[in-house]
């Protein structure tokens, strides 16, 4: 009887073991599947992105200053050149027609100036000789040897002799002036001839030709724009012109560094840097006003870049900022959650049970704020503390492509969830979680 009890004694007891194990192992197997990652120091590189074409930094389109055909063309597509070298010439002609009509002019009115000044000579001659006989009459008349009339008239041939002189010596002065008229226009007819010659204004390389030999080039009119005949580009300093959104915008300084990449050569990163930040929105003729506002921004590009071509498409990284060994958080960890807050900005949290952190109280229509407490909308991540999912805010300091910086609250080794991701977008402060994958050596930036 006594061994009977004691064999239904211990089945009671292993009964009873093993009800309490499975109760141990239902509780610690419940709670919502989640996948976290430690928190590790980490390198971080927050950038910009944009799309733009690849340009020289020192473009010149050549147009023609005079209309004619060109009879002379001594350069092709891609010819390398140098500062003065002959391009092309417009026939000369009929420029040249004007440039000896002018110098006719010029001769013409050189010689009537010599002429003038010789007649300036006679007329001084005549006018002294008119002052002697003047004289004498007035000595004559004095002696009673000579009639009124006769000096009357010596005296009335000096003042026209003066007369005469007079306006000879004003007609030099008009002849000088019409000289040097006659040369400016000499001048200017030299000048327009020498617009035929065209002479490459920078050294480089002919990117784009528009003429052929024979054709008649035109003029620009203040409406009408001009043929464009030659483009000469110095490809030894390369830019890429991007447009950058506004919301990045701020970020973007002069000096910052970048990665062009050039579809092109879509295996090959070349550095740049940035030269030029636009000051005003781009405006695009006839863009729907729900169009993004875009700026301007420049990246020139150090150093040589073989076999490219002004045009190509490309794509600027530009580095806005740079941390070393910072304490990074997962992008997907981050979550916004509406709490109850003190004055000080702490999170209002149940009263601890048994130990555990007490979960901070959400916003519901039955909870009364208390004076000081305020309903706030904060930013932070959900950490696993003794199973449960316990929200914690944090201050988020740049973004790299897969991590954010956080300036205070987590450190190195804090483990927190980052998926799945509709778990995170449902959770709640203190609900119960069971990890089931644990990227603690996951890399990134």
């Amino acid at each position: 009887m006594n061994r009977k009890k004691l064999i239904i004694g211990l089945v009671l007891v292993v009964v009873l073991a093993a009800v309490v194990y499975a109760n141990l192992n239902f509780t610690r197997t419940t709670g919502v599947d989640v996948n976290t990652e430690k928190i590790e120091l980490r390198d971080l590189e927050a950038i910009v992105s944009a799309s733009g074409k690849i340009r020289p930094k020192k473009s010149v389109d050549i147009s023609a200053d005079t209309m004619g055909k060109v009879v002379g063309l001594a350069v092709n597509e891609g010819d390398v050149v140098t500062a003065g070298q002959f391009l092309l010439q417009i026939d000369p002609r009929n420029l040249q027609t004007q440039v000896n009509r002018s110098a006719a002019s010029l001769a013409a009115a050189q010689s009537q100036l010599a002429e003038t000044r010789t007649s300036v000579t006679n007329a001084q001659t005549n006018l002294k000789q008119a002052e002697e006989n003047l004289e004498r009459q007035r000595e004559l008349l004095k002696a009673g040897l000579t009639p009124r009339e006769t000096f009357d008239r010596a005296e009335n041939d000096v003042r026209l002799r003066q007369s005469d002189l007079a306006q000879r010596v004003q007609s030099i002065k008009t002849q000088e002036t019409r000289i040097l008229q006659e040369e400016a226009n000499l001048e200017n007819a030299n000048f327009d001839l020498g617009k035929v010659r065209i002479d490459s204004p920078i050294s480089g390389i002919v990117t784009r030709r528009n003429i052929e030999e024979g054709e008649t080039v035109v003029v620009g009119t203040m409406n009408n724009a001009g043929t464009v005949l030659l483009t000469v580009a110095d490809l030894s300093v390369l830019e890429t012109e991007v447009e950058v959104d506004e919301t990045d915008i701020p970020f973007i300084a002069l000096g910052q560094l970048a990665k062009v990449t050039i579809d092109a050569f879509p295996d090959k990163t070349f550095p740049g840097r940035v030269t030029e930040v636009g000051s005003s929105a781009i405006v695009t003729a006839g863009a729907a006003t729900s169009r993004a506002t875009n700026f301007k921004v420049v990246v020139t590009l150090e150093g040589e870049v073989p076999d490219v071509r002004p045009g190509f498409t490309c794509t600027a990284v530009i580095t806005t900022a740079t941390r070393e060994k910072t304490v990074a958080v997962p992008i997907q960890a981050m979550t916004v959650r509406e709490m109850l807050v003190n004055a000080d900005g702490s999170l209002v949290r149940a009263t601890p049970t048994e130990g555990r952190t007490p979960p901070a109280r959400r916003l519901t229509t039955a909870v009364e704020l208390e004076p000081g407490q305020s309903r706030k909308e904060i930013e932070g991540v959900f950490m696993v503390t003794d199973g449960k999912a316990v929200f914690t805010p944090v201050t988020i300091g740049i973004a790299g492509d897969k991590y954010y910086e956080v300036i205070d609250f987590l450190k190195g080794g804090d483990e927190v969830i980052i998926g799945p991701f509709t778990s995170v977008r449902s959770m709640k402060d203190g609900d119960a979680v069971k990890v089931t994958t644990n990227f603690a050596n996951a890399t990134g930036k």
